[in-house]
């Protein structure tokens, strides 16, 4: 009420902020384009859309409808990538993941799942990126402002390249417990646009100083980060990752299940599993980590201010990101997609 008040007294008093209009769309494309040029590195090299239908190497041009269901009714699905060393990381198992998360919202590709991929690959080559993330969205399109996407002529398609820098993360952060709703099981296992809890569980973790947070579940089992998994290692040296059945099942965390058997093989780790977990149990562990694609491990040294273990980045933490780190540099063949750029 105050807020509005002190709107109603500047017009008023004739101080009205005075909106422009564009006339026509070229001068529109000036004032984007002086937008972009004032910004020293392009953060976006190549975008992919199917309401134009090709990809969009001008960044004044990388936009969506607004009325999009995605816009205004979060009626979309996304997934990602990464790009490291010139070639795509896991596509294939995020795209399968894609297509399971646009099941369960019911959203129909416009494209065949080769067809997908061949505009993913394209496109990053396009965009010439050597090192970046590839995040692409499947959306029940654009039509109208309606709640029901019945009046929609189409799904549409959408993906960006993102020029960013990553590494392996060697340093601990600290962590608390969410005190914000996770989502329901349908929602947490299909990875949806719908962010607004994951968002204000960041915020939340960094009002407090912290780095993110972690979720407890309605039992009282430890669930997930706010866009991670998270793993610990036992005090009997057992890797423990939450199970998936209600929260999503990370690309990045299901390949560490698969390679980290080999610290077992090297008597390093006693046994590799999912299982729940307590808050208390949890707590309690030697050595805590968030897994992701960017990170590829995050070592948490100390939980709503409570240290993990000695408080110190662990040993086994180190050697698992060691493992991933290694297979996204020089992995096989079937996860590392080289890009066929033009010299």
């Amino acid at each position: 009420m105050i807020l509005c008040a002190m709107a109603s007294s500047e017009v008023e008093n004739g101080s009205e902020f005075k909106v422009r209009v564009f006339s026509s769309s070229s001068e529109l494309l000036e004032s984007l384009h002086e937008k972009w040029g004032s910004v020293k590195r392009q953060p976006y090299p190549a975008m992919y859309s199917s309401v134009y239908g090709g990809i969009i190497l001008d960044p004044a041009m990388m936009v969506i409808p607004m009325d999009d269901h995605m816009v205004h009714r979060g009626h979309g699905v996304f997934d990602t990538a990464i790009i490291l060393d010139g070639h795509l990381y896991q596509l294939d198992d995020h795209l399968d993941r894609f297509l399971r998360s646009a099941s369960k919202a019911r959203i129909a590709s416009p494209f065949p799942c080769s067809s997908l991929r061949s505009i993913l690959i394209q496109m990053a080559t396009a965009s010439k990126c050597k090192k970046g993330t590839l995040r692409y969205w499947l959306s029940a399109g654009p039509g109208n402002f309606l709640l029901s996407p019945a009046g929609c002529p189409a799904s549409a398609f959408y993906a960006v390249v993102i020029d960013e820098d990553f590494s392996q993360r060697r340093e601990g952060v600290k962590v608390i417990t969410s005190t914000i709703p996770m989502k329901s099981a349908l929602f947490a296992t299909m990875k949806n646009v719908n962010y607004l809890p994951n968002v204000l569980s960041v915020m939340e973790a960094e009002d407090q100083g912290a780095f993110a947070s972690i979720w407890i579940d309605e039992k009282g089992y430890v669930a997930e980060g706010p866009n991670v998994n998270v793993a610990f290692i036992s005090q009997d040296k057992e890797l423990i990752l939450p199970p998936f059945d209600n929260i999503l099942s990370g690309c990045t965390a299901l390949r560490l299940l698969q390679i980290a058997p080999k610290l077992i093989e090297q008597g390093r780790l006693k046994s590799v599993k999912t299982g729940n977990l307590t808050l208390m149990e949890a707590k309690g562990a030697a050595e805590m980590m968030y897994v992701g694609s960017t990170l590829p491990i995050l070592p948490i040294v100390m939980w709503d201010e409570q240290p993990i273990g000695d408080g110190k980045v662990g040993e086994l933490t180190m050697a698992l990101s060691d493992l991933l780190w290694d297979d996204m540099v020089a992995g096989p063949g079937t996860l590392r997609i080289p890009l066929p750029y033009e010299e």
